[in-house]
This record gives C-alpha cells, structure tokens and sequence, in this order.
C-alpha cells in the first residue's frame, strides 16, 4: 500500500511536470498582445471561469490585483444575471474554459462585442468557440490529464495556473511595480509593516521622549533616564536640536571615573550620538540601529529639532525583524 501511494504521487507529478515543461515554447505574439491588453486597459480585468477553471481563475485574478492590475472574479452564471452590468467598455476579460466550449460563452460574447470589450482567452483548443472569438489565446493544452482516469483536471490546473502568473508577472515587470507597490495592497502583512511604516508612525512622542538640556545636572539627567526607561536620553540646546546623548553606559563611566553627579550632563554626555529621521523608513533605522549596536535613539525632524524617540522594543512589536 505505501509503494502504491507514493507511486501514484510521483507519477501524477512527473506527468504534471512534464506537460508543464511545454508552455515556455508556446508564449509569443499572443502572449504579447494579451500583456499588452492588461497594461492598456483603462479599466478593471475581469476573471471568468466555471468549475476548476473557476477556481483557478480567483487566484489569477488576486494575484494580478496585487501586483497593480486592478481584476477581481466574475462567475460567468452570476454574469447572466446581472453581472454583466459591472463591465464596462473599458474594461478586458480574461475567460479561462480548457474545452472553449462553455456554452454561457454563447451568451457573454455578443455582450462584450455590443461593448467593445476586449475578450482574452485561457484555453486547451485554441480553435474552440472561445478561442476564435479572443483578441489573443493564451495555450494551456495538455497531451494527458495526471489523472488516471484521465477525468478529473489535474495537468490542465496546473497549467492554468502557470500561465496565469505568468502573464501577471510580465505585466507587473513591465509596470514597474515594486516592494513598496506590492506592500501597498498588503499593509496588514509582514511586507507592509516593513516597508510602509516611517520612523514617525512608531517613535514615542510628547512626555515619552527623554530629553534634558544642556545645562541640566547629571543628576537630573539619571532620573529621566529612570522616567523612562529607554536606556537614553537626548541632550538639546534652547532650541531643541539635539547635541547628544546621555546613556546608562555614560552614567556609569562618569561615576567611575570620579564625576559628580551636580556636574553638567554636557560634560558627561557622548557628544553627537545617533539620531534618526522621522521621515525615514522604519526598516532602515531598525537596520541602522542593529548595525551601530544599540539600542535606542533620538528621533529628529528634517530641520535637526527633537521630535520623538525610539528602540528596537518599538520596531519588533510593529512586526518589524
């Protein structure tokens, strides 16, 4: 039994491999012109399919969404029956029927011509119905389902699929789109936090930022190191831009080395010390940070002026690692 199952696994990969194996030699002017369609259309893609094709047709249509295609997914029933209001002549579909033969296709087609709406193919007979009627056929035809029965669609899925994200990525490369794009349409996720957040939308503000002029004791500047516990704090001038940083490491070594603690902070303090933008991308001053090997810093806006502060703390609870 266990030969049995692993057997019928291997094969069913192997057959789905090897069918796979033969898209890459069958992209050319249609793959071109249906690129072409997704990164001319002024308006939405609309995804359409029915069964399996359906199914995969849901993930092609997220995947474009997410890459700077704005689609999203039409059942062709639900079309019938009011959907088809949605579409506008701006618009481009992309109907994924391995056979071509759908027979909602009878329907749909006049529609989309009566709207000048350009019709794009995913099929196995590119001389279907379906096929005849495209602006261009995307081929997705297999010599043999994986399936032993050769019944349930297995091979052709996967081909499906395939060329689905491989017309999305063509169209994303030739956007342009990037990680800062992509993060866009996932802010909620680990990518979003790392390259949507600014230093401003985490760094402490207002009586959590520890900050003593100049002139104040060493004293004083050790109880608002306590206050706060940030492991620092900044030393400003009268107009608040920061000259400094005082630490729990300059406390200790000023106390060693015989200091007075009625001394200003200015003599104690490390002069200049790292400061962070409020303007600059979360993930770098993390990486700024890690690289320097501490722990915390001051937050200043463009012009120099202390505006907040910040530690790791603060990076690893906002999904930031």
């Amino acid at each position: 039994m266990n030969n049995l199952l692993l057997n019928a696994g291997r094969q069913t990969l192997q057959i789905e491999l090897e069918e796979a194996s033969r898209l890459p030699d069958r992209l050319g002017d249609d793959f071109i012109r249906a690129a072409k369609a997704l990164l001319e259309c002024k308006g939405k893609v609309i995804v359409a399919g029915i069964g399996k094709s359906g199914h995969i047709g849901k993930k092609i249509a997220a995947t474009l969404a997410s890459t700077g295609t704005p689609a999203f997914f039409v059942h062709p029933a639900e079309a019938l029956h009011g959907d088809l209001g949605m579409i506008e002549s701006r618009d481009v579909m992309l109907f994924i029927s391995y056979s071509g033969t759908a027979k909602e296709l009878d329907f749909i087609v006049p529609r989309l011509k009566e709207k000048s709406i350009t019709l794009l193919a995913m099929t196995g007979k590119p001389g279907s119905p379906l096929g005849l009627a495209a602006a261009a056929v995307l081929d997705i035809a297999v010599e043999r389902e994986a399936c032993p029965m050769h019944l349930a669609p297995t091979s052709s899925t996967v081909n499906t699929l395939m060329m689905g994200d491989a017309l999305a990525m063509a169209v994303m490369q030739a956007r342009g789109f990037n990680e800062e794009d992509f993060a866009r349409s996932h802010p909620a996720g680990a990518l979003g936090a790392r390259l949507l957040n600014k230093v401003h939308h985490l760094m402490r503000t207002d009586d959590q930022i520890p900050q003593v002029r100049l002139t104040t004791s060493v004293m004083d500047a050790m109880l608002e190191l306590s206050r706060t516990g940030l492991g620092l704090v900044a030393v400003c001038d009268d107009s608040a831009k920061v000259k400094g940083v005082f630490t729990d490491g300059d406390l200790r070594r000023w106390l060693v080395g015989g200091g007075k603690l009625e001394a200003a902070v200015s003599e104690a303090m490390t002069q200049g010390g790292v400061t962070l933008e409020a303007d600059s991308r979360a993930v770098d001053a993390k990486d700024e940070l890690m690289k320097r090997k501490i722990a915390a810093a001051p937050v200043v806006d463009k012009d120099g002026h202390l505006c907040g502060a910040i530690n790791l703390q603060d990076f690893y609870q906002a999904g930031i690692l």
